[in-house]
């Protein structure tokens, strides 16, 4: 219940980015942002067009981190597209484009450090990062930045160069943070190691799970 607790306190804290990152008219990496994106140009609801585009890491995510995760991974990414909806309850506004990178980023970073440390993710990159640090160390910053990047550069085509050029700020900050929690979410999946070996036969063996 407490691992739930922190992981729900990460999709509320990455859900308040993206709304501000929303209302700056700015995108994000990951599927997160190719949703943002694809709300722009085609008017669609950002809570199913996110779940929707996530579907297909699913797949990826049971096959090389297991059934726990990915049921974890796909209750996160469905609470996440439920907080988000509630945008449209809110008052209409506007956020400067600079307060909007800086802080949105923030916040979304601050989430999903909180997420991954707690064994779970919110699909796409999110599930890359983490296999790839799981397996060869390598800083899930950095993997979420590279792989975010790319998004930013397609979604340009709908928020525009000086946008695109202010979302990849804001992924910054995001992958920054996120590389900062390295060793936490490094020493969350190291202390499972231990039942996991015990356990080498089933799926749960590879998901790393919050004490």
């Amino acid at each position: 219940m407490k691992k739930w607790l922190w992981i729900f306190l990460g999709i509320v804290i990455t859900s308040c980015g993206v709304i501000l990152l929303r209302h700056a008219n700015l995108v994000t990496g990951g599927t997160a942002g190719l949703s943002l994106g694809m709300t722009y140009l085609f008017n669609l609801p950002f809570a199913l067009t996110f779940f929707l585009v996530n579907v297909p890491f699913y797949l990826f995510s049971l096959l090389r981190m297991g059934w726990s995760f990915t049921r974890s991974t796909i209750i996160s990414v469905s609470l996440l597209s439920l907080v988000t909806s509630l945008d449209v309850w809110l008052p209409s506004f506007n956020v400067p484009v600079w307060l909007g990178a800086v802080f949105g980023g923030g916040l979304i970073g601050l989430g999903l450090s909180l997420i991954f440390m707690n064994g779970s993710s919110l699909g796409g990159a999110n599930i890359l990062a983490l296999y790839l640090q799981k397996r060869l160390a390598i800083d899930p910053g950095k993997t979420n930045f590279l792989f975010d990047v790319s998004v930013v550069l397609l979604s340009m085509v709908s928020v525009g160069v000086i946008r695109g050029l202010l979302s990849i700020l804001s992924i910054a900050v995001t992958s920054r943070i996120i590389s900062y929690f390295k060793k936490e979410i490094a020493s969350r999946q190291l202390a499972e190691k231990p039942k996991s070996s015990s356990m080498a036969s089933t799926p749960k063996s590879r998901i790393p799970v919050a004490e």
